[in-house]
This record gives C-alpha cells, sequence and structure tokens, in this order.
C-alpha cells in the first residue's frame, strides 16, 4: 500500500489581477500548507475509489472525482481510498490536493508525473509541489518561496459551502494590483506584518454571499488572533496566533459554534535542507 497525505491548502493572501478572454481569473497568491489534511491510499488493482471520513459523506465516488480524474491523467490502475478530513468545497484545496497526492502516489508505483496538471484544477500545481510558493496567472505559474517561519494556525468552517464561480462573479474588481515583493521572512511577525499589507480579494464577495464568514473572521479576532483572513473563496478562514495554547483554547471555544475548527501548524517543508 502506498500512503499519500495531502495537506490543506491556505492561501494566506490572495489578489486578483485580472481575466483571460477565456474568463478565467488571474491571480497573485502567497500559498502554504497546514499539518492538517485527507489521506489517500493505493493498491495495485483496477482503478476504483473509496470514500470514508468525517466529510466523506460530502464528496460523491462517481467518475468525475478528482481523484480518479487524476489517475486517469496519469494513466495509473490503483484501488484508492480517501479519507476526507477536510471540509468539502471549503477554499482550502481539499480536492486539489487529494488530485495532487493521488498523482504522487502513482508516481511511487512508477506511473510518471503528467504534464499540465492545471487540466484537474488551477490549485493541483501548487498542491503538487506542496511548498510554500508564489502562485501567479491562474494558478499555474509557481514560484518556490523558501520555507516559512513556524505558525501556529487556527482553521475554521462554518459549514456552508460556497461554490468558487460564484464568488469570482461577485468580484466588483478584477483588475486589482498583485502582491507586494515577497522577501524571506526571519520570523512570525515579519510574516504578518507583510500579510497586513496584503489581502483577499475573494474575501469580500464571499462574505456578501454568505455573511457567516463575517461572523467567524470577528471570533478570530475577539479569541486572539494575529491576523484574520478567509482562504481561497471560502469559506474557512484562518487566525494565525502568538502560540500553540491559544490557537488551541481558541479552536475549543469557536467549535462550541458548531463550527468545525482545529488548531494546527504549518506541514513539514519536504524539500531537502
Amino acid at each position: 500500500m502506498i500512503v499519500e497525505f495531502a495537506p490543506a491548502k491556505l492561501n494566506l493572501a490572495l489578489h486578483v489581477t485580472g481575466r483571460r478572454a477565456d474568463g478565467y481569473h488571474l491571480i497573485d497568491s502567497l500559498v502554504c500548507f497546514a499539518a492538517i489534511g485527507d489521506r489517500i491510499a493505493l493498491t495495485p488493482g483496477p482503478l476504483s475509489l473509496t470514500i470514508d471520513g468525517p466529510f466523506a459523506a460530502g464528496l460523491s465516488a462517481d467518475a468525475d472525482n478528482l481523484c480518479l480524474r487524476a489517475a486517469r491523467l496519469a494513466g495509473g490502475q490503483a484501488a484508492i481510498t480517501l479519507t476526507k478530513a477536510l471540509p468539502v468545497a471549503s477554499g482550502i484545496g481539499g480536492g486539489s490536493a487529494d488530485a495532487a497526492a493521488v498523482l504522487r502516489g502513482l508516481a511511487r508505483m512508477g506511473h510518471p508525473l503528467p504534464d499540465r496538471s492545471e487540466r484537474l484544477g488551477a490549485d493541483v500545481p501548487v498542491c503538487l509541489a506542496g511548498t510554500p510558493a508564489r502562485m501567479q496567472g491562474i494558478g499555474e505559474v509557481l514560484t518556490p518561496l523558501p520555507a516559512l517561519p513556524p505558525l501556529h494556525l487556527m482553521l475554521v468552517n462554518p459549514g456552508v459551502a460556497v461554490p468558487t464561480p460564484a464568488i469570482f462573479a461577485r468580484l466588483e474588481r478584477r483588475n486589482n494590483p498583485p502582491l507586494p515583493p515577497v522577501p524571506a521572512f526571519p520570523d512570525a511577525p515579519a510574516l504578518i506584518g507583510w500579510l497586513r499589507t496584503a489581502r483577499n480579494d475573494l474575501q469580500p464577495p464571499a462574505v456578501a454571499a454568505a455573511p457567516v464568514i463575517a461572523d467567524v473572521l470577528q471570533a478570530l479576532e475577539a479569541s486572539g488572533a494575529l491576523l484574520a483572513r478567509m482562504s481561497g473563496s471560502g469559506a474557512t478562514c484562518f487566525g494565525l496566533f502568538p502560540d500553540a495554547s491559544r490557537a488551541a483554547a481558541a479552536a475549543a471555544a469557536l467549535a462550541r459554534n458548531g463550527w468545525w475548527a482545529v488548531a494546527t501548524e504549518l506541514a513539514p517543508d519536504p524539500r531537502p535542507r
């Protein structure tokens, strides 16, 4: 059995910088990965998909599932088990991370990584890399970044699905300035200070579509987050906390609202040191 971790992807900042003639939006985003995620297990055999885990009910194992599409793109045959620990359609790249994990697992089984993995989704290339990056274009232009300083994170999802196309459709402005220059960050305060000069352009339209996102952000700030922001097109939000104990306490408090709330940290950087 081959097992691959599919970590949650976080857009620490996301600027929408334009729109192509084919309707795809151009973005400029600082992306990292959390130490919480889904699990993919592959065993040799005819192509199939089984889904279990806390959020299995939100997914179908039909032919259009990204895990199966990834396997077909790679030309791989395997029995795939997806243990779904992340909320579905939540702005943290769950489906793309799962597809990327399938591709990595099949590569370990001898199937070459396919060209143009972005055909599976804009987030798949960065999830396939699995390292901090600046993501531009429609997601296919990646600039690897040095390892980020340790961060104490808390992720919160209020249990509402926010369809990405609907959020982009609500954008009032699509030609925003790109991210400011991305330096090397010596510590978490330097990173947080830089993030305050950036934003998520999808946050205002997502709040308009699902006002509970504003409640989540306010709760994060009230719980002591040094920075609270939505990831991707939502509805998952993250808070950056001074230490692990305060992140854990805030997660316990916000979970009492019936929200999915977890304290975590950055995933280990897979690049050799």
